[in-house]
């Protein structure tokens, strides 16, 4: 038997296996069967397995289990030979109670490639981050990685005393540890040798950290992510959330990290600033693992995803889709090998059954290691699951379905809005664009304030607005409109103190029992989650019981403010799917660069000067335009 390294980049805790013979082999690779092998190569895929045993057909039960336990043993010493700017990991496993995140995994992830973390909201991906970081310790196995680490930041308020500008520099912990020192000791009255001596010290490592030029080049990041050079000297306390989020990611990205760890950076940025992010990214050479929610930024980004599923994570070579295309022919053609085996092994029972007691037992014992030998692979559950999100109207709008007529929306002597004039016709779909602050939530609620069937209550727990919505113009919406809102808070919008079905069913009282459970199911709300109190509820969870009350209520104009933000890529996907079969109108607000590709038939796009631009035609005709 022998052992093969194919790919070091690659390492997962999927093996694979070929026999001397033309015949696929019968049994499944860790990641998808239960400790198994599974020649993925056979099936087309290549680049995604640790190890090429080679094994006849005479030592293949013994030598499976042998071939496991000296992989595993191996592991690590091969893992030690690779640069000391990879991240390695040995043999990890956590799990929560009884539910298994991985089981025993093993990978690495070196510079010069650029990874997806990806697996659904619950998977693990969050947890297998702070593996990587160290702010976690795993259950079992080792985790090693580069001393200089680049991490966004989750917690917002940890940086509320000091400047933006400081904040960004502390990205670099050497650096900002050598300019606290020297600080100090110039701050003395007088200094000793002893400080002299330091301060040379010190010194040293402010250049080797670039550290005389770091308040430029944290200003670079800064505008880079939108945070203009006005902003740079204030406090963070005084910013917004999505402003702090935006100086934590620049932070993550200051000071020549080794490896850039990113959960969810593009939340809160918009289009141009996620546009930059990705340049930046793409001219990046250390390692980068990002988890997101984004179809498009992981495909535009990434040249690897490692996906969590079948507790364990297996790495392709590619992009996003690359991997969906990937992961369904994997499994569709081990299924394919099943359905085959299946019917071989039945075959070979019947003619086990009949001959057994006869005179050629030599045949039915040949029959039994065959059938012993064509097991059929076990699959392990995926842990996916995918919402089914279907949007339908009462009853159709007329035609002429919202007029805005020199709309203006100012707050205070700040114009916001500037004299927008517009008219909409059923069935169109519209992505509301610009940079965040450039008042799209602002429009949105001056729309709803005039509608027939949102609440002014409504409006006011989502924006804590007490003002006017409307500063001047005016918004007419048409015959039989009904209107349907998903806020950027929309979590506001559902009621503390009841459970999940009463607060579904008060939207529709004449709605069944079953047609409430079934919306709840169609949304990945287990049976027993229909009890489940509303103050517990994640902010993935609240996104989809307002989806549910859309469902119900059957309007036929949605406005959807930051749909996506608490949505996993499945649940994305519906929605996408869903908003492309909506026969009504859609006003949509979202920085999802493939939902407004595949979605949007008109733009609105908020200029620097508070003027709209009204460009009826899909998104691709919109940038070839701009070109």
């Amino acid at each position: 038997m022998g052992i093969q390294l194919i790919d070091r980049e690659h390492s997962d805790t999927t093996l694979r296996a070929t026999r001397t013979t033309n015949e696929p082999l019968a049994a499944s690779s860790r990641s998808i069967g239960e400790g198994r092998i599974h020649d993925l190569d056979q099936l087309g895929i290549s680049g995604m397995s640790l190890v090429s045993a080679h094994l006849s057909k005479d030592n293949l039960s013994g030598a499976r289990d042998i071939l496991i336990t000296a992989l595993r043993s191996r592991l690590w010493a091969i893992f030690s030979q690779f640069p000391e700017n990879m991240i390695s990991v040995s043999n990890v496993s956590m799990r929560y109670g009884a539910k298994v995140l991985f089981d025993e995994v093993s990978t690495g992830f070196t510079p010069g490639k650029r990874y997806g973390l990806t697996g659904p909201n619950g998977s693990g991906k969050s947890t297998f981050m702070k593996l990587l970081t160290g702010e976690l310790d795993p259950q079992k196995g080792t985790v090693v990685h580069p001393k200089k680490l680049g991490v966004l930041s989750q917690d917002q308020f940890a940086f509320d005393r000091y400047r933006v500008i400081d904040t960004v520099i502390m990205g670099n912990k050497r650096l900002w540890a050598a300019l606290e020192e020297r600080e100090k000791i110039y701050a003395k009255p007088e200094m000793t040798d002893a400080d002299g001596m330091k301060l040379g010290e010190l010194e040293g490592i402010v250049g080797e950290e670039d550290g005389y030029t770091a308040e430029s080049d944290a200003a670079i990041l800064l505008q880079g992510l939108d945070i203009p050079d006005h902003v740079h000297e204030r406090i963070m306390g005084e910013l917004q959330g999505g402003e702090k989020v935006r100086v934590l990611l620049a932070q993550a990205l200051f000071g020549h990290p080794q490896a850039l760890l990113l959960d969810e950076p593009t939340n809160h940025l918009d289009l141009d600033s996620i546009h930059w992010l990705q340049g930046f990214l793409n001219k990046y050479e250390g390692v980068l693992i990002v988890i997101s929610h984004d179809r498009h930024f992981l495909n535009k980004i990434c040249t690897h995803i490692a996906d969590i599923d079948y507790e364990t994570i297996i790495t392709y070579t590619g992009t996003y889709d690359d991997m969906v295309v990937a992961k369904t022919q994997i499994r569709s053609q081990i299924e394919g090998q099943n359905a085959q085996r299946e019917k071989k092994i039945a075959q070979l029972n019947e003619f086990i059954a009949r001959f057994s007691a006869g005179t050629r037992s030599s045949q039915v014992q040949s029959r039994r290691k065959e059938v012993e030998r064509l097991q059929v692979t076990e699959l392990a559950r995926s842990n996916i699951q995918r919402p089914f999100l279907k949007f339908e109207q009462k009853r159709p709008s007329g035609k002429h379905i919202l007029e805005l007529e020199s709309v203006s929306k100012s707050y205070g002597d700040a114009k916001v809005v500037r004299d927008f004039t517009a008219s909409v016709i059923r069935g169109e779909k519209i992505a509301l664009m610009g940079r965040n602050g450039a008042g799209k939530t602002t429009l949105v609620n001056a729309l709803l304030a005039n509608s027939p069937t949102v609440p002014e209550a409504e409006l006011r727990k989502t924006s804590g607005y007490e003002g006017e919505f409307l500063s001047g113009g005016k918004v007419i919406w048409g015959h039989e409109a009904s209107v349907g809102y998903f806020a950027q808070d929309h979590k506001a919008l559902i009621q503390p103190g009841m459970t999940v079905f009463e607060w579904l069913h008060q939207w529709d009282m004449s709605a069944s029992h079953e047609e409430i459970r079934g919306l709840l199911g169609q949304m990945l709300f287990p049976r027993d989650d229909a009890e489940k109190r509303t103050d517990v509820l994640s902010g993935g969870e609240a996104a989809r019981l307002i989806f549910c009350k859309l469902m119900l209520q059957k309007p036929n104009v949605l406005v959807l403010d930051e749909p996506t933000n608490h949505l996993d890529l499945e649940s994305i996907n519906a929605l996408n799917i869903a908003l492309q079969r909506y026969q009504g109108t859609a006003l949509l607000v979202t920085h999802d660069e493939d939902l407004i590709d595949e979605v949007a038939t008109r733009i609105w796009h908020f200029e620097g000067t508070h003027q709209i631009t009204d460009f009826k035609g899909a998104y691709a005709e919109y940038q070839a335009v701009l070109a």
